[in-house]
């Protein structure tokens, strides 16, 4: 790895800023490799380096992956004058990291929400030639049945001439079901079951790709990703 500054490797943990990273340097607050920092331009290897402030190890991650359980009403966005967004509901050393939501969920739906500042596994995550599966229970109003399943596993061309790749409908009960898509249109599952005469009443997305919703996050809770979880997402 090549050696960064210390005012940028502590900055980047979201917890402090620069300049007061410089001011804890010159306090002699900072320990690098068990001395005194003598200069917040000294560089360091972050993957050698031990770091504490106020005598507590600092962990310095390159990236962070944050698992949301995203609430009805809130934004998928970094910022919005709106509204609430997802970013909102995570502490500041977070927000400072830079941590933005991969794919969006509608305003009033729910679940599972990836925020990372990995722009390139979010890039693998999104692209179009990945076809990511992202699988969401939905309920309906109106019944649900065989012919709605063999229109989405077919593919569907909605009246305003949006083309809709296969797609899994998986039965529940007469108005509930299991929805697996390939690819994330804007409002896609609403479009598509709208022109199936049967409107969305409820949404949230459970899984994205390897990654499955812990169930344990109230609405508005989050975690850090497991090192199992994120390896099996890589």
């Amino acid at each position: 790895m090549p050696l960064e500054r210390l005012d940028k490797l502590l900055a980047s943990t979201g917890r402090w800023s620069r300049g007061e990273v410089k001011r804890l340097v010159r306090e002699g607050r900072v320990l690098a490799d068990g001395r005194a920092a003598a200069s917040a331009e000294e560089k360091y290897d972050a993957d050698a380096v031990e770091l504490c402030v106020d005598g507590a190890p600092v962990r310095l991650r390159r990236f962070v992956y944050v698992m949301l359980r995203k609430p009805a009403g809130v934004l998928s966005a970094t910022e919005d004058g709106r509204g609430t967004t997802v970013l909102d509901l995570l502490p500041e050393e977070y927000r400072r990291r830079g941590l933005f939501p991969v794919g969006r969920l509608d305003k009033d739906t729910e679940g599972l929400l990836l925020l990372t500042d990995d722009g390139a596994l979010a890039h693998e995550l999104l692209s179009p030639r990945k076809h990511v599966d992202k699988q969401y229970y939905v309920r309906v109003d109106g019944v649900l049945d065989e012919s709605d399943r063999a229109a989405f596993a077919a593919g569907m061309v909605l009246g305003d001439g949006l083309h809709c790749l296969p797609a899994g409908l998986e039965l529940l009960s007469p108005g509930e079901a299991l929805v697996t898509l390939r690819e994330g249109k804007f409002h896609q599952i609403k479009r598509m079951l709208a022109a199936r005469g049967k409107p969305v009443r409820y949404l949230k997305r459970l899984t994205m790709g390897s990654l499955r919703l812990d169930e344990t996050l109230a609405p508005g809770e989050w975690r850090e990703l497991s090192d199992e979880e994120l390896k099996q997402l890589k």
